[in-house]
This record gives C-alpha cells, structure tokens and sequence, in this order.
C-alpha cells in the first residue's frame, strides 16, 4: 500500500468511466432529448450514477430527496435503486425542466417511484415531514447548498445516506479568479459540510466531485 494518494488524471476517469455500467438507451435518449429541448448538459455521469445506486442499495434506502431535478435523469438512476414501495422526491424550481422530468418519468420504468414537485427548495423542503427520508442528493443552485443542508437535517432519519454534488466546483475549487459565480458557494459549502458535528462525510474524486454522508447523533 502506497503512503501517498494516487493522483487521479482524466485517463483514470476514463478507465472508470470504461469499467462501470454504462447508462441504458433510455437515459441516453433522455440526454439528446433534454439538449434538442434546451435544457442544460449537466447531467451527472454514468460512473457516478452507478456509484449513487450502489450507495443507495446498500443503505436500503427507501425514500429520497432530491433538490435539482433538471430533466429527470438522477432522479431515474436513484429510483431504480429503491425497492418495491419505494420513492424519490425530487424538487425543480424550473417550470420547464419540471414538465421535461415529469414526461420523462412518466414513460420510464420507475414511473411509480418518482414525485417530481416544482418550486424553490427551501420552499419545498419546507413542507416535508420530519424523519421521513433516508436519503438525499443536492444537485441545484450551490449558493442555496448550506440552506437545503440544514433543512435536510430535520427531515433526515438517523443514518441516513447524504449526497452532495459538484465539491470540486466545476473544477475551478482552486482557481484564484474562478469564472463561475458560484465558486465561492461550493466552497463555502464545503466548509460548512466539514464543521458538521451530526454528519460523517467525504468527498469522492468522481464526477465533480460527490459529497457522500452519514446523519448520525450529535
């Protein structure tokens, strides 16, 4: 065993991308689908999606929150890791990247599983019962990371599974003048996931970069 980390290069994200399952021709077609609609193409790869389900299996997750559904694809990818009975919420402030998720789930095959509920995350999350999920994933605006976090907290159970996306800020975490605006929040969220007392958590070098957690105790 190395006493030194491995550095990760793109050639190590391309042997994981060519080693892990790659995403079925309905994710696909949801992909070309949401771009000829204009939706954005930030969606999280097939790597990371596999790795999501794996955690989400093994914790024998049931319900899951999501905040940014964008076109669905998460959304889809998390749902197949639930079992019969089992669902994601998931939150869009956009009116149309909501009605692009809410057809997409529709002809799915997790189409029972998936609540696509539009307006503001604060606002929605809000409105959930407390100790009612057993995981989340953040995947929306980052300057509204540390609210959605700390509202998180009350509707979590004890040991549930968190998942935060984007650590590695667009891969600007360490530029002196970033060009995204949001920069600063993730590094902000950053910090303020690591003085968590009630979360266990790491970030993971895939994508760009996943937050994984544990809720415990204080």
């Amino acid at each position: 065993m190395s006493a030194e980390p491995t550095l990760v290069t793109a050639a190590h994200f391309d042997y994981v991308r060519d080693h892990t399952r790659a995403e079925d021709d309905f994710l696909g077609a949801l992909k070309r689908a949401a771009a000829a609609d204009g939706i954005p193409a930030i969606w999280i790869s097939p790597a990371q999606a596999s790795l999501m389900q794996i955690l989400l299996r093994l914790k024998g997750a049931e319900h899951v929150v999501e905040v940014g559904t964008l076109g669905g694809y998460s959304a889809i990818a998390m749902a197949r890791a639930l079992p019969d009975g089992g669902r994601v919420t998931t939150i869009e402030i956009d009116p149309k990247h909501a009605a692009f998720a809410r057809r997409w789930v529709a002809d799915s095959d997790v189409a029972g599983k998936v609540d696509v509920i539009e307006g503001a995350g604060d606002d929605v999350l809000r409105t959930l019962d407390a100790d009612s999920a057993d995981a989340c994933f953040l995947d929306a605006d980052k300057g509204g990371y540390v609210g959605y976090l700390d509202e998180l907290r009350r509707i979590l159970r004890p040991g549930a599974l968190v998942m935060a996306d984007n650590a590695f800020a667009f891969g600007e975490l360490f530029a002196e003048k970033p060009s995204d605006p949001e920069v600063p929040a993730v590094r902000a969220f950053n910090d303020h996931v690591a003085a968590q007392s009630w979360l266990q958590a790491a970030i993971v070098p895939i994508g760009d970069g996943l937050w994984v957690g544990v809720a415990h105790d204080d």
